[in-house]
């Protein structure tokens, strides 16, 4: 099977069958995020305990491929370290534009079936809108947007 075959077979699935859809009852970390081009909107809530996220779940109305990718965040991040999870949000959102290589070391794993996102400029802020928004959540900022000065896209990694 070739990337782009896994690629879109990957998004599928996950837009299908979205791993960690729903709410939970009482997090302890929250943010909103917001694409406002295409309408994009997604909540994405924690339960971090000794700084691990030990439950994490996501919601909202999104196209295929940000509901894929918060689907695949909330699994590579789960049981995770705050500063593991920060790691996998700048590698993610560096590949996504085009300034990680995927082929160098780095701890994506399976999540670099997203890696040719990067030849589609107008998906790069789908994909990476969740990051976004988790990277939000981590750092006690209620909400987000890809537009305005917090773009995702050209924020700088590890900052709020």
């Amino acid at each position: 099977m070739n990337s782009k075959s896994l690629y879109q077979e990957v998004i599928l699935d996950h837009n299908r069958k979205p791993r960690n859809y729903g709410t939970l009852d009482h997090p302890s970390h929250h943010a909103v995020g917001h694409n406002p081009l295409c309408g994009d909107r997604l909540d994405i809530a924690l339960q971090i305990e000794n700084n691990h996220i030990n439950h994490i779940a996501f919601q909202g109305e999104s196209c295929a491929i940000c509901k894929a990718s918060a689907s695949m965040m909330t699994t590579a991040v789960k049981g995770k370290t705050c500063s593991d999870a920060e790691t996998l949000i700048h590698e993610f959102r560096e590949m996504a534009t085009g300034k990680l290589d995927p082929d160098h070391p780095h701890h994506l794993g399976r999540l670099t079936v997203f890696s040719g996102i990067r030849d589609l400029p107008t998906r790069v802020k789908c994909a990476i809108l969740p990051w976004h928004t988790l990277h939000a959540a981590l750092n006690a900022i209620s909400s987000v947007s890809t537009e305005s000065g917090n773009d995702p896209a050209q924020s700088v990694p590890g900052k709020a």
